[in-house]
């Protein structure tokens, strides 16, 4: 079956840097769109950055660009953020989504598969 598992999340101070990483099995890897989304309680999940089925395209919300960077290895299954200059803002559990499109979409409905979530937390 379809699994997608979020790993990296931890307790860092502000301005660190973290990088998650999400192994993903069970479908086809390159036919999916893969993100990253975010969490805190009370909120409703956030979209962090999404990366093309090849790579070649990605797209960031406002407040992590130039922070952070999505990535992902077709070879391993994998996609990655890594995350910069965090602050307290950045604290939330984030998850990994895949969503079988040819485009990069924000929007959580759009995504098939969801990880559990890794947490991660920045003190200041």
């Amino acid at each position: 079956q379809v699994q997608l598992v979020e790993s990296g999340g931890g307790l860092v101070q502000a301005g660190d840097s973290l990088r998650l990483s999400c192994a993903a099995s069970g479908y086809t890897f390159t036919m999916y769109t893969m993100a990253w989304f975010r969490q805190t309680p009370g909120l409703e999940r956030e979209f962090v950055a999404a990366i093309s089925r090849s790579g070649g395209g990605t797209r960031y919300a406002d407040s992590v660009k130039g922070r952070f960077t999505i990535s992902r290895d077709s070879t391993k299954n994998t996609v990655a953020l890594q995350m910069n200059s965090l602050n307290a803002e950045d604290t939330a559990v984030y998850y990994c989504a895949a969503a079988r499109l040819g485009y990069l979409t924000t929007l959580s409905r759009d995504y098939n598969y969801w990880g559990k979530g890794t947490l991660v937390t920045v003190s200041s």
